[in-house]
């Protein structure tokens, strides 16, 4: 019992550490350090994090990370999500609601580029917020689709959690990509859909624009053929087997420079700021790395995972109803830690209940990232729309959580359908025969 204790006390004191604003990551490394010194000594402690920062540095697999990061901030450099979106607003935008579904799809585009629901947001609120607005949309429609459509940059592959969870998992990366892709398309028709029942109830939210000529969607095809390829060379490449994943993050990175310096866009000034971001984000993701598989070490040695999956097992409740619950916790720390911080800190605790649960471990990944991701615009905190709060001083929370509420409903509905229906998330992966 007394190491059930520290290893208590060893998570209490992680979220001391959390609630002082402590970097999440540094707060995990030095309560994993405190934890594993108490449990054995301080030398070995020391010991694991030198191990795991070494392990961590020489990934392959983590790698993939500052790739795919460097792709997005140079394809936000290049002004290939404008692209994105006046390429679909060209075909649904004279629609009712057309421009908010050009929207979801931007998003959707351009999450498949940045793999990041923030930076999304970010970019997203620049291109179309204003001309959503300007042509009549209500500002509520126009942030909730934004806030709401945000969340597909961390779903719709490749995508920088996906990563991180197969490396903190041991499982194969381009198999949770796979995974993605229905639930990724499930989620941009429901968006659709939610859509255009919010207008069926309020018709004068979302007007219809002007029907574009085919010649001006050719035009916006021409100015969007670059990002069209980048996209289809990085996602091509992975799923057709030309490329590994590492291979694809490099091409991708490469190609989104030519293609931004191609266009004219890329200063040297976004050049280095694109840097620099990629060197800081890359930073925190590998600090969180190490702290987490040091704190994960120090909890493993306190039994705690153990007990909380004995206990669980001797529940005699439905496996789907633990689902439940973990669904309602990770919506809680959806809306207070971003996609990241919130997976690695249940990690010890939620992956060997799952397993021992008998669920697939595919499955779960894709499932944590859509409920969490759900936290991230849900009411009262919510951090897509505290990040677009911050860009639009003008516009009210509450605005924007009132039009975040059908595609909450939205997300709902399809979260249900996933859990109960896996194969949403496990065929592509069996039809690939790739491994699980």
């Amino acid at each position: 019992m007394a190491n059930e204790l520290v290893g208590v006390c060893g998570l209490l004191f992680l979220i001391g550490l959390i609630v002082l604003h402590i970097p999440i990551g540094v707060a995990m490394g030095i309560a994993g350090i405190v934890t594993f010194g108490i449990l054995r000594n301080f030398d070995a402690a020391f010991s694991v994090v030198g191990t795991e920062a070494a392990s961590a540095l020489s990934s392959t697999e983590l790698s993939l990370i500052p790739l795919f990061i460097l792709m997005g901030n140079f394809a936000s450099g290049g002004g290939m999500a404008k692209d994105i979106y006046r390429l679909a607003a060209a075909f649904v935008g004279h629609m009712r609601g057309g421009l908010a579904m050009a929207t979801v799809g931007g998003c959707a585009g351009f999450g498949a580029i940045s793999g990041s629901s923030i930076a999304t947001v970010t970019t997203m609120t620049k291109v179309s917020y204003k001309e959503m607005t300007e042509r009549g949309y209500a500002p509520a429609l126009s942030g909730g689709t934004i806030a709401a459509g945000g969340t597909l940059g961390m779903l719709v592959p490749p995508s920088i959690i996906f990563v991180l969870y197969a490396v903190l998992t041991e499982k194969f990366v381009l198999t949770l990509f796979a995974a993605a892709l229905i639930p990724a398309a499930l989620a941009v028709l429901a968006y659709f859909v939610a859509i255009q029942v919010y207008l069926l109830l309020n018709p004068e939210a979302g007007r219809a624009g002007d029907r574009v000529s085919w010649r001006g969607r050719l035009l916006a095809i021409r100015d969007a053929w670059t990002t069209i390829l980048l996209v289809a060379t990085v996602a091509g490449g992975i799923y057709s087997g030309i490329f590994t994943v590492t291979e694809a993050a490099a091409v991708g990175a490469v190609m989104a420079l030519g293609i931004a310096v191609f266009k004219g866009e890329m200063t040297w000034r976004k050049f280095w700021l694109a840097l620099h971001e990629t060197a800081a984000t890359s930073a925190m993701i590998y600090v969180i790395v190490i702290g987490a598989t040091t704190f994960g070490y120090a909890i493993t040695l306190s039994f705690l995972p153990e007990v909380l999956v004995n206990f669980l097992s001797n529940l005699d409740v439905h496996p789907l109803v633990v689902i439940a619950f973990l669904m309602v916790l990770y919506v809680i720390l959806g809306a207070i830690f971003d996609t990241i911080s919130a997976m690695v800190l249940t990690m010890p605790f939620v992956y060997p209940v799952i397993l021992q649960l008998g669920f697939d471990p595919i499955w779960w990944g894709v499932v944590m990232v859509v409920v969490i991701e759900i936290g991230m615009v849900t009411p009262p905190i919510g951090i897509n729309v505290l990040v677009m709060k911050t860009m639009l001083p003008g516009t009210s929370l509450k605005t924007i959580y009132s039009g975040i509420i059908p595609f909450l409903l939205a997300d709902v509905a399809r979260l249900i359908i996933l859990i109960l229906v896996p194969a949403c998330a496990l065929w592509i992966p069996e039809m690939m025969g790739l491994p699980r």
